[in-house]
């Protein structure tokens, strides 16, 4: 099969990036929290509130399955459940201070450990992953 150059990029990148985030993940340790739980925060943080429902779909596990993370969570004291002001009969998990507490320092451990990676790369490598970097994000959006 021929592959085209967007299409060799993407394989680069992909295996890239899964070894990065394999390696990031190294530094969640700090958090406390295992991978489903520090996803979980971490879509509440940067998502906002939401329902169950919808941080399942997000997720991609079962209501019951994310139910049981948000207990976890809510016993950490790291969430919260509330009625929605719109739907009381809509029921969001959102982030407890603590929670985003612990998240920021995940993500700081996290950023920390990939600014090591990077420590001897030069200025136009660095600006080229930085460029990269913005590409991606804005065909994500």
């Amino acid at each position: 099969m021929v592959k085209d150059r967007a299409q060799e990029t993407a394989d680069a990148l992909h295996a890239a990036t899964v070894r990065l985030l394999r390696r990031a993940a190294t530094a969640d340790v700090g958090m406390d929290l295992d991978g489903p739980r520090a996803s979980l925060l971490s879509v509440l943080v940067y998502g906002g509130p939401l329902p169950i429902t919808r941080l399942a779909e997000i997720e991609r596990v079962s209501p019951p399955a994310i139910s049981k993370l948000v207990d976890a969570l809510e016993a950490g004291k790291l969430v919260r459940r509330n009625r929605s002001q719109h739907d009381r009969r809509v029921v969001l998990v959102e982030p407890t201070a603590a929670g985003r507490r612990t998240l920021e320092r995940g993500r700081l451990a996290r950023v920390s450990l990939i600014a090591e990676l990077l420590k001897h790369a030069t200025p136009t490598e660095l600006s080229t992953l930085e460029r990269a970097a913005r590409i991606i994000a804005s065909r994500l959006e």
